[in-house]
């Protein structure tokens, strides 16, 4: 049984598809108006795994994630360089997908644009206003949150709490400070359309309700993004949702943050890496690593040392597959577990392996056993039992290519940084430092490298 955390009641929970044997759901996508950063590759990994472990244990899924081209960021940089808006989003959406297919991202099944379904957001928003959950201003149209009962779902406060925490003053005609825009009147000089309660555009929080039930439908199984986006911007999708008498997600996740010395990474604190330099620096698998070493749902941090600690361990697994000579498993497209060879003479490892997969996702132990596993069928070749440790190292390399890591086999060369550490270890010896020697050399032998000792130095092989 799939089990998931459900921000909405706040503990793991039972997944029971809408449609038996398929699950819909719904990703918030980017706002493109600046390159990504580590942080979306967080966020793009975790529910790119999710997304290869349903279809590997057997889901039809179906993967929508938006991009939201008309946005104030959007405008204000247009403006300030002198271009149009489009030609911004179109700049940025262009780095955006060029960062997820270097890291191996599935690309969602639909990808749609905000400005492609703003008459469906037009009428959304005469619905909420004709229905009386909404009111107008001068500067455009609010959702009445007063009106809608269960207003602080997501946030895990009611709405008198959250109204008493606000203290951000009322402006103009808004009635309260929690109240949102749900449309934005038109003013000179941006993008705007025709609407019956005035020209303008759609607010933020209007856009995803819209696009997500127009291509999901009603009770679509989940919803997913950063807990920055779970309040304010998930609670607001809902509460539209729940004032027009529509059946929304069935069930919430929300990632944790990239961090770096505890404090969020974030384009407001200007303390993010692009993934563009992510990528021309390390393999994009390490980072891929390092998101499975983590729970989705904590914090981590990405930084050199965590970087060259997952590096090592890839390292440890290409070195078991090109021990066994075992193929690259092709992963642009996701595995599915009934059509790969060879699982049933491990299948308690497989089912240990989706034991903790099923359990909310719980990558840190999925992977460890594969390191487990990689052990084994190093043990087993020392030993001699090379029929059974060959078959131990393909189930590594199916399990691992489940959550989209491929590992590299065949005649690829000692790496980079097997060499530069051989290279630190003589160095080491030389100055007769030979407990930084002894350590350097575990963690060679750690990463799957035979390590010997020659007249001419340290001596590296893949095992």
């Amino acid at each position: 049984m799939l089990r998931l955390h459900d921000s909405s009641v706040g503990r793991v929970v039972d997944v029971l598809p809408r449609d038996p044997g398929r699950i819909a759901m719904y990703i918030c996508g980017p706002t493109v108006y600046e390159l990504p950063h580590i942080g979306h590759g967080r966020a793009v990994l975790t529910w790119d795994v999710l997304r290869r472990w349903l279809t590997f244990r057997g889901l039809d899924v179906r993967h929508v994630a938006n991009v939201t081209d008309v946005d104030d960021h959007i405008i204000d940089r247009a403006s300030a360089e002198g271009r149009t808006e489009p030609e911004v989003a179109a700049e940025y959406e262009a780095a955006w997908w060029a960062a997820m297919d270097g890291l191996g991202a599935l690309r969602p099944h639909v990808v749609p644009h905000a400005t492609e379904y703003i008459q469906k957001m037009v009428v959304t928003v005469g619905a909420l206003l004709e229905s009386g959950h909404a009111y107008r201003t001068d500067d455009g149209v609010y959702l009445d949150t007063s009106t809608v009962p269960d207003y602080g779902l997501l946030a895990g406060q009611p709405l008198e709490t959250l109204r008493a925490g606000a203290r951000v003053e009322v402006i103009g005609q808004k009635r309260a400070p929690i109240d949102f825009a749900l449309w934005k009147a038109a003013k000179p000089g941006e993008p705007s359309w025709d609407a019956p309660f005035g020209a303008g555009r759609p607010g933020w929080h209007t856009e995803c309700v819209v696009m997500s039930l127009e291509l999901l439908g009603e009770g679509f199984d989940l919803h997913g993004g950063g807990q920055d986006l779970r309040f304010p911007h998930h609670e607001n999708e809902r509460a539209q949702a729940v004032a027009l008498s529509r059946s929304f997600a069935r069930h919430w996740m929300h990632h944790g943050f990239v961090e770096i010395g505890g404090e969020k990474m974030s384009r407001s604190l200007r303390n993010f890496t692009t993934l563009t330099d992510l990528l021309a620096r390390s393999d994009p698998r390490a980072y891929r690593l390092l998101v499975l070493r983590a729970h989705y749902r904590g914090p981590f941090e990405v930084t050199e040392a965590t970087i060259a600690d997952a590096e090592r361990g890839l390292a440890r697994l290409d070195a078991l597959a090109r021990r066994f000579g075992l193929p690259a498993i092709d992963v642009t497209t996701p595995l599915v577990r009934g059509e790969q060879p060879g699982l049933e003479r491990h299948a308690a490892d497989v089912v240990s392996f989706g034991e903790a997969m099923d359990d909310d996702l719980d990558t840190p132990r999925a992977t460890a056993l594969l390191f487990e596993l990689t052990t084994r069928a190093n043990t087993q070749a020392d030993a001699g039992d090379d029929d059974a440790a060959r078959a131990t190292a393909g189930v590594v390399g199916v399990l691992a290519a489940s959550v989209g890591l491929s590992l590299q086999g065949g005649s690829a060369p000692l790496g980079e940084w097997a060499e530069a550490v051989a290279a630190d270890r003589d160095a080491a010896r030389s100055r007769g430092d030979f407990a930084a020697a002894d350590e350097l050399r575990d963690q060679l032998v750690e990463a799957g490298y035979l390590v010997e000792d020659t007249p001419a130095g340290t001596r590296v092989v893949p095992r």
